[in-house]
């Protein structure tokens, strides 16, 4: 395991173990997160775009998973491609590579949990 500079140690939020799934966890642990990761992962990247997913995220939510995802370096914001003067989010290289856990938790879905339906595949 990398060792963690002072700077990187003082950004990091206290954390409830040391085990990877727990840091995991409490950095995307959460439905709501994991469901604004999706998202991005299948194109969508502005606040209006999550709120427009058919789970219904509430906006004061939303606010707050996108700030800790910024925060811990999953996502980032990035000029809208509209030219507007509001901001869109992307995935950090971090954030990328949550894909295959996703792509996991899809598949296992679509096994396991009768009537689920995956309508798009991840980018």
């Amino acid at each position: 395991m990398p060792k963690t500079t002072k700077a990187k140690a003082a950004a990091t939020p206290t954390r409830r173990s040391p085990c990877p799934v727990a840091c995991a966890l409490d950095l995307f642990g959460d439905k709501w997160t994991l469901l604004v990761i999706r998202d991005l992962v299948l194109g969508r990247n502005r606040f209006k775009d999550f709120i427009g997913s058919p789970e219904g995220i509430p906006t004061n939510i939303l606010s707050d998973r996108l700030e800790r995802l910024l925060e811990g370096g999953v996502i980032r914001q990035i000029p809208a491609a509209d030219g507007s003067k509001r901001l869109a989010y992307e995935l950090t290289d971090k954030g990328l590579a949550l894909r295959p856990v996703l792509r996991a938790m899809r598949d296992w879905g679509l096994k396991w949990e009768p009537g689920t339906d995956a309508k798009l595949e991840p980018a």
